[in-house]
């Protein structure tokens, strides 16, 4: 149990989840006037910004002495990009339980999965401390820029497409799936 709080600690989760508590407690507080239509994009800024606020901890405070530990990193790396999206869906799904529904649940899962797995390859590509710059750039496109029609645009703002989205739904697990498995097996960038 000890090696868990440590870890915790050198991964900044009492850090991450502060900030994770905090930006729930803002969308329940803007949210308490009962319950009105969802708004996805709302429900996607708070996804990515928990996912964000998490993928700090994506990489130690010594990347050599990582490296060179005697302790297999993959296991704990594949669950603490799991966990990170368990916790930034967790977290807006408590808040909608206490207000107004943003998003539905299955769309809840489903971009908190694909976020914390483009955190996770953020962090192979860019380096822990920049990990949060793919889930931020690729919501930016997604609201920014008018969805393509058909398949591509699907895939291309798959974070705002309704449940039931087939492409829409398999590119947020096949993000979650590379984003984990890439990250497990190679690490953050030094």
């Amino acid at each position: 149990m000890r090696w868990l709080m440590l870890y915790a600690r050198s991964r900044q989760v009492p850090a991450s989840a502060a900030a994770v508590l905090l930006v729930a407690s803002a969308v329940w507080a803007f949210n308490r006037g009962g319950p009105g239509p969802m708004d996805l994009g709302i429900a996607v800024l708070v996804l990515a910004a928990n996912v964000a606020a998490a993928s700090v901890g994506l990489g130690g405070q010594d990347a050599a002495l990582e490296r060179t530990a005697a302790i297999r990193w993959a296991p704990r790396r594949a669950a603490h990009v799991l966990l990170t999206g368990a916790a930034a869906g967790a977290a807006l799904l408590a808040v909608q339980t206490a207000g107004a529904e943003l998003a539905p649940a299955w769309v809840v899962v489903r971009d908190s999965a694909g976020l914390a797995g483009l955190a996770a390859l953020g962090a192979v590509l860019c380096g822990a401390q920049f990990a949060w710059t793919l889930p931020t750039g690729w919501l930016a496109y997604a609201l920014l820029v008018p969805a393509l029609r058909g398949t591509a645009g699907e895939v291309a703002s798959w974070m705002i497409f309704p449940p039931g989205t087939a492409a829409a739904t398999g590119t947020a697990w096949a993000l979650l799936v590379t984003g984990t498995a890439v990250y497990a097996v190679a690490g953050p960038r030094r």
